[in-house]
């Protein structure tokens, strides 16, 4: 992108003919567009014009490069006025599935950006932790993050979602660290509902699977985080909600030896609802806001 900018700077200065000109056009100081046609230049290898005191001139390269860039800028801006259009004719009405905290923490982002840019489009989101049939329950998309498949669904994957066994500071202090997944059943386990109380683990002789009871149980990730935050127990938690509180130091990874599965986020699609253009361009839009980088892994989201 910065090398667009360089040339529609480089196509102001021709077209006003001097770059203090060009400044006032683009709204830059003179120093920024002196900045983008010196690298402009140096990514050409090639002088574009003479200065002089007097006039501004194309040199023969700048002469023979104008015509094209100018080609090359209105093919672009034609471009993305095709893609305004079309996001403008897609008219329909979805009923989408979310995880709740998926979607307070980054979903709704997501989603309310993208019916910024496709204004025809009005949504329904659903924020529930339990999987869902979207057939049998009347949904365009369903996003979750359980291994739950449908007949007549298409799952399609957006992205990891790692999790990892946690247990606070405070707790550990007082009841000791599990050494392994089998050490649980002697420990405070805090459950999440959607997952259910089977705690699946990988050690070295493969899977292990471990049936808790728990002291609490909840359908909420951030009421668990809290509940470990306060010394009650034992937890699997996504890595990415736990991560400031494995920085601080308060809360720390437990069982490193035996780590717990991933799972993936994924959208639930009905098959005879996936060419639907909204749909379609809805799923394009969380496979961008997901691939290849997590939301949670991003430093600066921006969809």
């Amino acid at each position: 992108m910065d090398t667009l900018d360089n040339i529609k700077t480089f196509l102001s200065v021709v077209r006003t003919g001097s770059f203090s000109a060009a400044s006032r056009e683009l709204n830059l100081v003179p120093s920024v567009v002196t900045k983008r046609v010196n690298q402009l230049e140096h990514q050409l290898k090639a002088t574009l014009f003479i200065r002089s005191t007097r006039k501004l001139e194309l040199t023969d390269t700048g002469e023979r490069y104008y015509p094209r860039f100018l080609s090359i800028v209105n093919e672009v801006d034609e471009a993305f006025r095709d893609v305004a259009s079309t996001r403008s004719r897609i008219e329909d009405h979805l009923r989408i599935k979310c995880p709740t905290t998926l979607t307070v923490m980054y979903f709704g982002k997501i989603f309310t950006a993208f019916q910024k840019s496709f204004p025809g489009v009005k949504l329904d989101l659903v924020l529930m932790d339990r999987s869902v049939n979207p057939v049998e329950e009347g949904f365009d998309i369903a996003i979750g993050a359980l291994p739950s498949s449908y007949t007549n669904v298409a799952d399609l994957p957006l992205c990891r979602m790692p999790r990892v066994a946690v247990a606070s500071r405070g707790y550990i202090d007082k009841h000791g660290e599990p050494a392994n997944p089998r050490d649980l059943l002697s420990h405070h386990c805090l459950s999440f509902l959607a997952t259910g109380n089977s705690w699946f683990f990988e050690g070295l002789s493969g899977p292990i699977n471990i049936n808790v009871h728990p002291d609490l149980t909840v359908n909420d990730s951030l009421v668990l985080l809290d509940a470990v935050k306060e010394d009650l127990g034992v937890a699997i938690l996504p890595r990415h909600i736990v991560h400031p509180y494995l920085e601080a130091g308060s809360v720390q990874v437990i069982m490193k030896d035996f780590p717990v599965s991933d799972l993936w986020v994924k959208a639930l699609v009905p098959e005879n609802r996936q060419n639907n253009p909204a749909v379609k361009a809805a799923i394009e839009w969380l496979q961008a806001a997901t691939q290849p980088l997590a939301p949670w892994e991003r430093p600066d989201c921006d969809w």
